[in-house]
């Protein structure tokens, strides 16, 4: 309900306009606003607009590059192949403060420290882009999106270079995502497992800056240079324009997380095993349901690093254990003109996970902490299919 309450908000206080008819004086502000993580997915990183204030023609409207519709053909189908479009809308600043106020975000607004030039600069610019016809854009999570386009069209309109601080101690891109997915979490989970190897490069200052809150603590201490070699701070004021309510919300007995699950799975999948071998029977529901689920999540990790133009997902080193062979090896369990196959097949897959375990223990790659019981426990099931198979296979040529 409340995620239907803030869509009609936003939905209601996009403004219905051209470019043309906003004009604005040469008193006019502007300045970066940035909105703490929310609660959905989509709102996890926080967000960032530019307000122009022109208290002369009595306008204050806020230019929100982060408009995008659940509603679009194909739009999941279209995600997944990072082929998603978003556009700038331009919204009533009260009516856009009003639903981050509902959303319970922070509301942080920096003012730029800009020129009658450059403010000239900026405006234009977002009116250009504004016009019908420019206001879409293919959005890229990491390179080109509501943090990275603000900042860009900032700094393209000012009159020198801006000088920003160094970070203190750089983090990886999968850190830097970290730090707002949580530790052990499912979306920390699920990105771990379709981010590969280019998400452990590490993050410069301003590749950082696609997430919100970053560009706005480098914007705070950053320094123009000018063309004749002033220097001048790019922030001369800061304010809280929405503060955040306390919630209390009430901890949960038990909070089912990942790294749980991973190793309950584990405990079965070793009892199971111990049942095999004391009782020289092989359970295949439990080994063809698991094959069948991690041959699913490889066919989503193999599809996405061949097809897929997201950022991170190219080199996945996640498909050594969640192999989207496993599907077909999942079915063709139940079928004994297979078994021939299926014990070369074990072989094969062995191989690889005995390389995924190899690749988290040198750290080639970061994985999720909660992959290595699941890996473990596919390495023993693995092992165990291939054992029964090798008996079924060798008493009946014995035969």
């Amino acid at each position: 309900m409340k995620k239907i309450l803030i869509s009609i908000i936003l939905l209601l206080c996009i403004l219905n306009t051209s470019a043309q008819q906003l004009s604005f004086s040469d008193s006019a502000k502007v300045s970066l606003i940035t909105c703490s993580p929310g609660e959905e997915v989509y709102e996890k990183f926080g967000h960032t607009a530019i307000r122009v204030f022109d208290k002369r023609n009595n306008i204050d409207v806020v230019f929100n590059y982060g408009i995008f519709d659940f509603e679009t053909s194909n739009f999941y189908f279209k995600f997944i192949n990072g082929e998603t479009d978003y556009q700038l809308g331009v919204y009533d600043t009260g009516n856009f403060l009003a639903s981050y106020a509902q959303r319970n975000s922070i509301v942080w607004e920096q003012t730029l420290n800009l020129t009658l030039t450059e403010r000239q600069k900026i405006i234009s610019l977002l009116l250009l882009n504004y016009e019908p016809e420019n206001r879409v854009y293919r959005y890229n999570f990491v390179n080109d999106n509501c943090a990275t386009r603000p900042r860009d069209k900032i700094l393209s309109s000012i009159n020198g270079y801006t000088n920003f601080e160094p970070d203190s101690e750089a983090k990886t891109y999968r850190q830097l995502i970290g730090l707002y997915t949580g530790t052990d979490t499912w979306l920390k989970f699920g990105i771990d497992i379709v981010f590969g190897v280019d998400a452990d490069h590490f993050a410069s200052t301003s590749q950082a800056m696609f997430l919100p809150e970053n560009l706005m603590n480098s914007f705070q201490t950053a320094q123009i240079i000018t063309q004749k070699g002033q220097t001048r701070k790019l922030i001369y004021d800061k304010r809280i324009l929405i503060n955040k309510k306390e919630i209390h919300e009430k901890a949960s007995f038990f909070s089912v997380k990942p790294y749980t699950i991973s190793i309950i799975l584990l405990l079965i999948g070793v009892f199971i095993t111990i049942l095999d071998l004391f009782r020289h029977k092989h359970y295949k529901f439990f080994d063809s349901t698991l094959l069948i689920i991690t041959g699913l999540a490889g066919f989503i990790v193999g599809y996405m690093m061949l097809f897929s133009i997201h950022p991170f997902v190219k080199l996945n080193l996640n498909i050594l254990w969640l192999n989207p062979l496993n599907l077909i090896a999942g079915i063709l369990l139940w079928v004994r003109r297979m078994r021939i196959v299926l014990f070369f097949y074990q072989i094969f897959n062995i191989l690889l996970l005995i390389g995924g375990l190899l690749a988290f223990a040198l750290s080639v790659q970061s994985f999720n902490i909660a992959c290595f019981p699941i890996i473990v426990l596919l390495l023993i099931r693995s092992t165990t299919i291939f054992d029964h198979l090798k008996r079924k296979i060798f008493k009946r040529k014995a035969l």
